[in-house]
């Protein structure tokens, strides 16, 4: 009984050191720490860039990383996408940090408003910020019916961003209206950003006691040999950030059209209608998440359905013209920006816009031809045919047609070896009349 009793005590004391033993690698493991998320925005500002801060954001809110890195180089972008980005920094359950980074980038455009928005504004010596004000997606100004509306806009929205993260409200203002743009240095010096970092350990030794303060949030930064895990894109997020682009979303358009049209125009040739389902399918796919213009929409559809009818009707070139115009009308109207402007490039919209009508016309043209193209093969091949007669009508008899022999039937007795010509049949038997007969 005693030994019964050492035993299971001595058991229990190894399951306690195993515990023991667990407990501490748990703690202790790199893995397990404290740590924070990386990812890095080194494109323009679209909606494929946007789902990818997002999902980082969920990803960070359920793994508890001390904050949000985000590693900053862009151009600019879109105003709607920037704008949904804004929003989830500010309203991020824990800090975010922007750090233009490395030297020679640039927060131009959309990505000054990304930048001021972050919990802390870091930029690397060698880079710069600034040059915000709006223009078209072609890179253009904005229409002057449209430029004070859209300026005083933005101006507004840097300023609330100003007032929540205590920065520079009035060169944001510039910035906006008068598109400045300055280097780090400059931008601390005017409270645009609150440090200048060499690199990513140097921005981390800055951060290490960093006090963030917003309302009805508080907390210090503890970075000291902190683990830095990379949130990479997701297959997702560059499918969604290549195909997002105004211009690609519309010439995949353009190609998932031709494609479906040339299969409906010619079945059976299976790869266009292959390629073109999958192009629409992208397409659509990047048209759920720009701002989309649902008449330019309509009215591409509506020059594909002008086109099909153009085979089935004789309209002389009439519903092939209309096609052309309901696809420029629909090319032009398809994208509505903020600043209400077109969102594809001239440059790209002309020579799409010739090389897709012209292949919906010629297409069309060619299935009308082979349409009304006389049969070669059947009963009604033959009509119209020449022969002989090789046995007398009266009024049945028989005829050599293009190398065969058939049962055949006239109007009126025929002598053999007269030269007939078909004009009908019935019951696998010709019609046949002389030849000169009108």
């Amino acid at each position: 009984m005693q030994n019964n009793f050492y035993t299971g005590r001595n058991f229990l004391q190894g399951i306690r050191f195993v515990l023991v033993v667990f407990v501490f690698l748990f703690v202790s493991s790199p893995s397990l720490g404290a740590h924070i998320n990386l990812i890095r925005i080194q494109d323009t500002i679209n909606p494929g860039v946007q789902d990818y801060l997002e999902s980082a954001i969920k990803q960070t809110s359920k793994d508890g990383a001390e904050f949000l890195l985000i590693l900053l180089d862009t151009p600019g972008g879109l105003m709607t996408s920037m704008r949904k980005m804004v929003q989830a920094i500010m309203n991020a359950p824990f800090p975010v940090v922007v750090f233009v980074y490395p030297p020679g980038a640039q927060a131009a455009s959309a990505g000054v408003l990304i930048t001021v928005s972050a919990d802390v504004a870091a930029m690397a010596p060698g880079t710069n910020i600034g040059a915000a004000h709006p223009v078209t997606a072609s890179g253009g100004d904005v229409p002057k019916t449209m430029d004070e509306k859209v300026v005083n806009d933005m101006v507004a929205f840097a300023k609330s961003i100003a007032e929540e993260r205590f920065r520079n409200a009035e060169w944001l203002e510039k910035a906006v209206r008068e598109s400045v743009s300055i280097t780090a240095r400059e931008a601390f010096k005017l409270n645009v950003i609150d440090l200048v970092a060499n690199d990513i350990n140097d921005l981390l030794e800055k951060l290490d006691g960093w006090e963030i303060e917003r309302k009805g949030y508080s907390k210090v930064l503890h970075t000291k040999d902190i683990q830095i895990r990379e949130i990479r894109p997701a297959l997702s997020h560059k499918i969604l950030k290549t195909v997002s682009n105004p211009t690609i979303a519309y010439i995949l358009l353009m190609v998932g059209l031709a494609g479906l049209y040339f299969e409906l125009s010619q079945p059976g040739a299976i790869l266009p209608g292959v390629v073109g389902a999958i192009s629409l399918t992208l397409a659509f796919y990047a048209l759920q998440t720009l701002p989309v213009n649902y008449a330019g929409i309509l009215f591409i559809f509506l020059a594909v359905i002008f086109f099909i009818l153009e085979i089935k009707v004789t309209s002389y070139g009439m519903l092939s013209v209309a096609g052309v115009i309901s696809l420029i009308l629909g090319s032009v109207m398809l994208f509505r920006t903020p600043e209400g402007t077109r969102g594809i490039k001239i440059s790209v919209l002309i020579p799409v816009l010739i090389g897709v009508s012209a292949f919906f016309v010629i297409v069309a043209a060619l299935a009308y031809k082979a349409q009304r193209m006389k049969p070669k093969i059947g009963m009604e091949s033959i009509i119209g045919a020449e022969g002989v007669v090789v046995e007398p009508l009266n009024p049945d008899g028989k005829v050599f047609v293009n190398g065969e022999l058939w049962n055949a039937v006239a109007s009126e007795f025929i002598p053999k070896d007269t030269k007939v010509r078909v004009v009908g049949s019935e019951n696998l038997k010709l019609r046949v009349e002389k030849i000169g007969v009108k």
